[in-house]
């Protein structure tokens, strides 16, 4: 089965430039440093080749086979730099804005990645490569409907194509079309059982508030593949909604050691850190899942709320005004603000925002009797209670709704 490109983060470091023996012959500068790359023996390729760019340094060429080899042995951020120095003096090297894209990518600057391969699909539509890579960095970002919309030229080659159908279903399944993500999933099990296959059916479960039987989905999946991405995070949140927290902890930490900026392996390490009263921890990943996700009020939420039951009620009234501005159904952003109003000794707006997340708990109560606020796919728990001027600190329980 076709599977989406890996991840791998590795820190990037420097080297410095090497000087140029004067009487070094160019060809056979090059004629080596070529030799040695296809050979794969990268660190010799690299130091030639920089010597080479400092007697030739206008060579596009050349300069991208330097940024190559330098992606090859993970010092992504120099070969970034190689990059964008081709491009700077050729900018219509397709080729190499794809490997620039695929360096970012890498390098988990994920954003960037994104907006070099637009350029490339916008400039040949057709270019397949540039359109998974470029749906793979939406899927993990949260822009499930760009996944959809990237992926549709490639519609009617999902039945041939996993990779295609895997991307297109998982989008559709997060964007809450589970009829449509299931044709996609009956594509891939026709070829038999596989991991990916068992973690879009979990995912499924998940959203349709079967636990059990998403766990059970999610354990297949990591034992065919434990490296598959978001594997272990989505056994995670399964076993958070079963009660299981020591062992959702695990199965989060798991996915972070080969994937360390997973959105929902570090949000939802960060709600069990935080459970425990690890709070720097806690911060820390909901800090990373933000810078994963910027657009998350999920993780902003976490971040506002954190800050209140630190002390920091200026900082939460910050950000927690922004959640509710971004997304005014947000009950628990609404109660938890109400709670830093009543801090800072403003009652008017606490009563305000405690009565406006009456009104959406009775809203979401009269379209699902018996439901709770922020209820839903992912686990959550108890919104924290909004206190009366005066009133101790509340207690800290709040576990994140599910991305709006």
């Amino acid at each position: 089965m076709t599977r989406t490109p890996a991840l791998f983060v590795i820190l990037a470091f420097s080297a410095a430039p090497l000087a140029v023996a004067q009487s070094e012959d160019p060809k056979a500068l090059i004629e080596g440093a070529l030799a040695d790359h296809k050979a794969g023996r990268f660190p010799e390729a690299i130091a030639a080749y920089q010597r080479f760019l400092e007697i030739q340094p206008g060579n596009v060429e050349i300069r991208s086979n330097l940024g190559a080899a330098l992606s090859h042995e993970g010092r992504y951020a120099e070969a970034i730099d190689q990059y964008r120095q081709a491009l700077a003096v050729d900018a219509t090297r397709t080729a190499v804005r794809v490997n620039l894209a695929l360096a970012l990518y890498k390098a988990w600057e994920i954003a960037e990645a994104a907006q070099e391969l637009e350029k490339v699909v916008a400039g040949q539509p057709g270019n397949k490569t540039a359109r998974l890579l470029l749906a793979d960095c939406y899927l993990r970002t949260g822009q499930f409907k760009k996944v959809v919309e990237a992926l549709a030229i490639l519609e009617p080659t999902a039945a041939d194509d996993h990779a295609v159908a895997y991307l297109m279903g998982m989008a559709l399944i997060l964007d809450e079309q589970p009829a449509r993500g299931q044709v996609l999933i009956d594509l891939i099990l026709r070829a038999g059982d596989s991991a990916q296959a068992r973690l879009l059916m979990g995912v499924t479960r998940l959203m349709a508030a079967e636990p059990a039987a998403a766990r059970d989905d999610f354990a297949r999946a990591v034992e065919l593949d434990p490296s598959l991405p978001s594997a272990h995070a989505s056994l995670g949140q399964a076993l958070m909604q079963l009660g299981d927290t020591d062992g959702a902890a695990l199965q989060f930490q798991k996915e972070l050691e080969g994937n360390p900026n997973d959105y929902d392996a570090n949000l939802y390490l960060g709600v069990i850190l935080r459970q425990g009263q690890r709070y720097p921890e806690a911060m820390s990943r909901f800090r990373r899942a933000l810078s994963v996700r910027p657009a998350s009020s999920t993780a902003r939420y976490q971040v506002g709320s954190l800050h209140l039951v630190l002390g920091d009620v200026e900082q939460a009234r910050q950000v927690l005004e922004t959640v509710v501005a971004e997304e005014p159904k947000f009950v628990e952003a609404h109660v938890s603000l109400a709670t830093v109003y009543y801090r800072l000794k403003r009652r008017e707006d606490g009563d305000r925002e405690r009565a406006i997340a009456k009104d959406l708990t009775r809203d979401i109560q009269a379209e699902q009797p018996g439901a709770k606020p922020g209820l839903g796919p992912a686990y959550r728990g108890g919104a924290m209670p909004a206190a009366p001027e005066g009133s101790a600190k509340p207690p800290d329980k709040t576990p994140p709704p599910m991305d709006r």
